[in-house]
């Protein structure tokens, strides 16, 4: 297992400290080390909002955080272990726009370098994958990067239509006659 990060849809976080909530996957590592994956998570925001910084205990006394800071915390962890291998099981599934581009921009610096196994429905989060498998009906239908599945014109790239379409629609005003 110290060759594995998991990243999982549903993060945990314990009722301690930040500080030791990231430190979960490196006991022995230092504040500053934990401070630099934090950093790396894009975290820093969320430190800078605690009345204790990295010291504060979450879970407690009202200082919650939202599923996409709670993604992050968690982003911190697996670059403090800095495993060869990750997994990361819809990592983005609860986070708003706003938190999702700060994950993907952690997933750069947790990804960089290593094997990764990225299970994921939306669509952005595997764009850069060097190679994307499409599940249908529990079988790999197709293979390929971004690229190459849209210019197949397959099931990819009806999914990327899709996403795209939906990725534009608005809720417009509605005019009563």
């Amino acid at each position: 297992m110290n060759l594995i990060s998991f990243v999982f849809q549903d993060t945990h976080l314990f009722k301690t400290s930040l500080l030791e909530n990231i430190r979960a996957a490196r006991p022995d590592a230092t504040e500053k080390e934990a401070l630099e994956a934090a950093h790396a998570a894009q975290c820093d925001d969320i430190l800078a909002k605690m009345p204790q910084g990295i010291h504060t205990v979450v879970g407690t006394k009202g200082i919650y955080l939202s599923g996409g800071e709670q993604q992050r915390i968690a982003l911190a962890r697996a670059i403090l272990k800095d495993a060869p291998i990750v997994v990361l099981d819809e990592a983005t599934a609860f986070a708003d726009p706003e938190n999702e581009m700060l994950i993907q921009k952690a997933f750069e610096t947790l990804t960089r370098g290593k094997t990764v196994l990225m299970i994921a429905h939306r669509l952005s989060t595997v764009q850069g994958a060097d190679r994307i498998l499409v599940l249908e009906s529990g079988v790999v239908a197709e293979s390929g990067t971004h690229r190459e599945l849209l210019e197949r014109k397959g099931v990819y790239a009806a999914m990327w239509k899709d996403y795209q379409t939906s990725a534009q629609w608005k809720v417009g005003k509605e005019v009563l006659a």
